[in-house]
């Protein structure tokens, strides 16, 4: 089993090893979509990570959890998160990852992609960490065990013990993606899930980077395209006074006032270009999706595909 794969080894069906994000990654990539270039550390990694003392270690604090006890869970949590995080990392894994890191030489997401998210019938997405704007191998291995981590984090675990998935079967592959420099940012759902709608497509759009809609800082656009003639039916222009950018200097993610705070985020043309693209995936996949995506200089990227799991079909 190798240890770093490149979104041309992965399809949907690597889930065991590459898990739910860089499976659908691998899949988007090999569809033809416009997908940043990756690599992915397998879940395979991870099992060996954790093999012997760090396991024993997690069974041990976990044997007499009881996650309705918060303060508890807490405590539990965070030892083993930071028994993954302090835990020495494997040399020959390093000289793999500064390889592959090097052909992508530049700022990169590291995203968790856990086994046992993204799935049609249990939706753990939004459970792993997600790091933005993260460059140097050091910096990028770092984030990596801090994604390993987050496997254990209180609400993770909660989850898990609530739907009878055991923790030490749940492995966790990485991500490490080109990192989007993008000028708008989004989501995208091929049904309406207001009022699960198939026949039209939803799209929220904001300024920057996606993370200030994720935490419900700022308000996005909210576009209406029928999904048979890609007309735009309805627009809900939305007033954003700043965004999540990337700082040309430190590379850091700033927030920084818009512009034009009240102008329309995307084109018309543009939103018409995503609702093709996203009917485009559901095709693909034979199933409603939520979409993540960004432009980046007037250009479309995809940056997930996941099934959206509330509705019938």
């Amino acid at each position: 089993m190798k240890n770093i794969l490149t979104l041309e080894e992965i399809n949907k069906e690597s889930i065991s090893i590459a898990g739910g994000k860089g499976s659908n990654l691998g899949e988007l990539f090999n569809a033809g979509f416009n997908v940043p270039e990756a690599f992915v550390v397998s879940a395979e990694v991870y099992s060996k990570f954790i093999s012997g003392k760090i396991k024993l270690q997690i069974t041990k604090e976990l044997k007499f959890l009881d996650v309705e006890n918060t303060q508890q869970l807490e405590k539990v949590s965070k030892k083993i998160q930071s028994l993954l995080e302090k835990s020495e990392f494997p040399k020959e894994l390093k000289k793999e990852i500064e390889l592959a890191y090097k052909k992508i030489n530049s700022f990169v997401a590291v995203r968790s992609s856990a086994t046992t998210e993204d799935l049609k019938t249990a939706s753990f997405a939004g459970m792993q960490a997600t790091f933005l704007n993260i460059k140097g191998v050091n910096d990028v291995i770092n984030h990596i065990q801090k994604c390993w981590a987050s496997l254990f984090t209180s609400r993770a675990i909660y989850y898990r013990t609530q739907n009878k998935f055991n923790h030490l079967e749940a492995a966790i592959a990485v991500v490490v993606q080109r990192m989007v420099n993008s000028d708008t940012s989004g989501v995208c759902f091929t049904i309406n899930p207001v009022n699960n709608n198939k026949q039209d497509i939803l799209i929220e759009a904001s300024f920057g980077l996606g993370e200030a809609v994720v935490a419900g800082e700022v308000t996005p656009d909210m576009y209406v395209v029928h999904k048979d003639n890609l007309k735009i039916h309805t627009k809900n222009i939305n007033s954003q006074e700043w965004g999540y950018f990337r700082d040309q200097k430190t590379g850091k993610t700033l927030k920084k006032n818009v512009k034009n705070p009240n102008a329309q985020v995307l084109t018309d043309k543009q939103i018409k270009e995503i609702a093709s693209v996203a009917k485009k995936i559901e095709l693909h996949y034979n199933h409603p999706q939520d979409i993540e995506f960004a432009f980046e200089k007037n250009k479309l990227y995809i940056l997930q595909s996941r099934p959206i799991t509330t509705c019938s079909s």
